[in-house]
């Protein structure tokens, strides 16, 4: 029986502002949002306010999370070799000043497609060299080197998102994904570049209890994750992972009230987070530019 959403989960959709020049702009690029194609619930008021979350390459992923709208299939090696120079275009264009690139899992590529985000923040800078980039990763299947090229490319964040508990990671993501690889990409990402801001992001209403959600707080803290966003998990359609429970405003600010004391620099946690949700607001509160 599906649970009855309630009503500080409604979403009032927004036209005018900046939103009909960021859907024609990345129209004319033939570029993927997250937005979109994950079906995110805040895409109306970001794009009103300029901002968008680009997916590279492709849109289809080679894996099947239980939570995820992206499609899934296996795109045969296959990637555009002028994406980023069409990303950055995009991006000079909307005279963005902070851009998330999110990506597809592409396990069919030998270094997980690690070369070609790098290439692509690369790009960006270069068009714009006093935009701030966030790119929101895989877990490149724990490479070391696949992992350093992206950090080490001049972004500003570095994301990559636990997602859930540790007991409903088996459940809920692709079976080639795993907690414990998730904390070690953030790691290893800290390790080799300590100076850049690590982010993770977790989805309640899956199941999971508050004990948990604060011990997975604590086991991001203690690989070195600076920026944590709580979210709640709206499933996309009926044959996704079912929601177990609508979480309480309330148990969010307690969220975000542990994770200040935990030591996180940005908690930014609401039932309508998502991880690159006011992406630039959450990297200029943890730098403490406002």
């Amino acid at each position: 029986m599906r649970i009855r959403k309630p009503d500080w989960l409604k979403i009032r959709l927004t036209g005018g502002g900046s939103f009909p020049d960021v859907r024609s702009t990345l129209r004319e690029y033939g570029l993927h949002t997250v937005c979109e194609e994950a079906k995110c619930p805040n895409l109306h008021d970001c794009w009103f306010h300029g901002t968008a979350t680009i997916m590279i390459l492709g849109d289809v992923c080679t894996r099947g999370c239980r939570f995820c709208a992206v499609k899934s299939g296996n795109p045969g090696g296959r990637t555009d070799p002028l994406e980023p120079v069409r990303v950055a275009a995009a991006v000079r264009r909307l005279n963005l000043r902070y851009v998330v690139l999110t990506m597809v899992d592409r396990d069919d590529l030998p270094d997980g497609g690690a070369s070609h985000v790098a290439e692509t923040v690369r790009r960006i800078k270069e068009a714009r060299p006093d935009v701030k980039v966030e790119a929101l990763v895989g877990d490149f299947r724990g490479m070391r080197e696949a992992i350093d090229e992206v950090v080490l490319s001049p972004l500003d964040v570095f994301a990559h998102n636990v997602e859930t508990v540790r007991r409903l990671t088996p459940q809920v993501r692709d079976r080639r994904a795993s907690y414990e690889l998730s904390l070690k990409v953030l790691r290893m990402a800290k390790e080799t570049r300590p100076d850049v801001l690590t982010k993770s992001s977790i989805m309640v209403g899956l199941g999971e209890s508050e004990e948990e959600v604060l011990q997975t707080m604590r086991d991001l803290r203690n690989v070195g994750v600076d920026i944590l966003t709580v979210g709640q998990y709206l499933q996309p359609s009926p044959r996704h992972y079912p929601v177990k429970e609508y979480v309480k405003p309330e148990t969010f600010a307690l969220y975000r009230e542990e994770g200040y004391r935990m030591g996180f620099r940005e908690v930014f946690s609401g039932p309508l987070v998502r991880s690159s949700y006011r992406a630039d607001m959450v990297f200029s509160e943890a730098v403490g530019e406002v």
